[in-house]
């Protein structure tokens, strides 16, 4: 097992800091995917999803934001990514809210393995810091399921996708209560 090693410039290794600024190529893809799923449900009418992929979209902003933060304050560098390969338009709602799912479920994947690697080498401090992470992921993927939940318990003939829609507007406050979180996301 490998040790953490301490400089007085530097408080996180390479490979930590190597891993934490994939993480943050990840936020910043995550903001603008979901930049670009909003746009598209404004286009189609779903108002009230636009502004919750809008908000969720500068939300992921702040995630990659306080990584850079951390990054730079541990005494690395963090690295503003070059984000491409974003989709545009999608088949239905409901491939949105699948896509956020999936796309969520991935970041919990990676948060998980960073703070696995930090135990590894013993960097409490980084871990500490994660831990903020592993539970906002935990609410993203309760937000995210319940997002495609809402397909199968309505369905999406008739006034469905409306309705859709209209409930969308509800998640947050439904994550919340589930997850036990009180008020807004907290500090960045």
């Amino acid at each position: 097992m490998k040790k953490q090693s301490y400089t007085p410039a530097r408080s996180i290794t390479p490979e930590i800091e190597a891993l934490l600024n994939n993480q943050i190529v990840m936020e910043g893809k995550s903001s603008a995917a979901y930049l670009s799923m909003a746009s598209w449900c404004d286009t189609q009418g779903f108002e009230i999803s636009a502004e919750f992929l809008y908000k969720h979209s500068e939300e992921e902003r702040r995630h990659m934001l306080k990584l850079f933060r951390y990054v730079n304050a541990a005494g690395g560098h963090a690295l503003q990514p070059e984000i491409s390969g974003i989709k545009h338009s999608f088949a239905s709602l409901r491939e949105v809210f699948e896509a956020v799912l999936h796309h969520e479920i991935e970041v919990t994947k990676s948060i998980n393995n960073i703070v696995d690697q930090c135990l590894q080498i013993k960097d409490f401090a980084t871990f500490n810091f994660l831990q903020w992470y592993v539970n906002e992921q935990r609410e993203e993927e309760t937000l995210a399921r319940r997002a495609v939940e809402i397909f199968d318990i309505i369905g999406e003939e008739g006034v469905g996708l409306w309705m859709i829609d209209q409930e969308v507007g509800k998640l947050e406050a439904y994550a919340a209560r589930v997850s036990g979180k009180m008020g807004g996301e907290g500090n960045y």
